[in-house]
């Protein structure tokens, strides 16, 4: 198997590297609050692994923040027909769900390896067909379905996210100030109101606050060239994100309005790493989706083995995470080159051909 070279991407490498230190820490949550490993390996790191648990999941707060400012580097503000909207929407599903729907085929397949070796609050019981068809849909977290998968909630709010973002253009009929404008007062909406409220977080409404300001953030740096409107209305929405969290503080938005500010001022730099690190740190941003898709599957199987040891030295345990991990990011580079690149290279070649002759280019 033959490795393309990574084309180098140095305007955007502060956001690969938000993405890779992110992806980390989510993975390292989900090692630290599931199964046998976790118990024994409280007991050499009590508190490493304590903070791992309550505070490394926020963040995917890095992740919608992120996520809202490439897709408004990504949409032009220019008015487009209803087909375009669907079009892009089905794109976006499309990119999202196959790869998604594959890594729960085998993280269903190694929680049956699993399931005899371990309790059930950590192997999700076998997928029925709708449960099944609920996470393809991404309708699962809407529908209240139990998750075959740790963290599958986000994949359904990133596919709401986007489409949200792109319905808020569209309606603003190629009105740059309109578009800008509707996206703030979501966001303000979302940061004051509806993100003080858990009982929406099945709903892109619940963190639009963080994907609107990545997206406010994109349009208010300097690369952007938004002019002065795009830059008041960041700073409005920042002074009502900082109000709120005087108000009723939070973390996680805490978080999202950082990590929006430091993309605001530094997100397009060009930021140039020694060779070596630099294709490291590319690379793993560009799996970091696999790894957040793949990483579960690997954790079943590494506690199933250690429950099927029965070690019980803490010392023993962090290792065992640590080759797991180790693992895992072996795996999702599989998977992003057999499954994310081959399946890309496939709509890419098929793409003229449904389209058919009258297709224009």
């Amino acid at each position: 198997m033959t490795v393309a070279r990574l084309p180098a991407r140095p305007a955007f490498r502060l956001i690969d590297i938000l993405k890779v230190v992110a992806a980390q820490c989510i993975v390292l949550h989900h090692f630290s609050a599931y199964g046998p490993l976790s118990e024994a390996a409280s007991d050499a790191l009590p508190d490493v692994m304590a903070w791992l648990y309550d505070n490394a999941r926020i963040a995917v707060q890095v992740f919608l923040v992120v996520a809202g400012y490439l897709a408004a580097k990504n949409f032009a503000l220019t008015r487009r027909p209803a087909g375009a909207l669907l079009s892009g929407l089905w794109q976006r599903y499309v990119r999202l769900a196959f790869p998604f729907v594959v890594a729960l085929v085998l993280t269903v397949l190694c929680a049956a390896v699993a399931r005899p070796f371990l309790e059930t609050d950590v192997v999700p019981a076998a997928p029925t067909i709708p449960q099944f068809l609920a996470h393809a849909s991404l309708l699962h977290s809407v529908l209240d379905v139990e998750s075959l998968s740790a963290g599958v909630w986000y994949v359904a709010i990133d596919f709401q996210l986007y489409a949200a973002l792109a319905l808020l253009i569209w309606v603003s009929r190629g009105k740059r100030w309109l578009s800008m404008g509707l996206v703030a007062v979501l966001c303000i909406a979302s940061i004051t109101w509806f993100n003080t409220d858990a009982s929406w977080d099945v709903w892109a409404l619940y963190f639009f606050g963080a994907y609107g300001l990545g997206a406010l953030a994109w349009w208010a740096g300097l690369r952007a060239r938004h002019g002065v409107l795009a830059i008041t209305l960041y700073a409005v929405a920042l002074s009502a994100g900082l109000t709120s969290l005087a108000v009723n503080f939070r973390e996680r938005m805490a978080l999202a309005i950082s990590v929006s500010a430091v993309l605001a001022s530094f997100g397009s730099w060009q930021l140039r790493l020694p060779r070596t690190l630099d294709y490291a740190v590319d690379l793993m941003s560009r799996t970091s989706y696999a790894l957040f898709l793949v990483h579960y599957a690997v954790l079943l199987l590494a506690n199933a083995a250690w429950a099927e040891l029965g070690w019980e030295d803490g010392d023993a345990a962090l290792f065992f995470i640590a080759g797991s991990w180790f693992v895992a990011l072996g795996v999702s580079y599989l998977f992003h080159t057999q499954v994310e690149q081959r399946f890309a290279q496939w709509r890419s070649a098929t793409k003229p051909a449904l389209q058919g002759p009258t297709a224009r280019p």
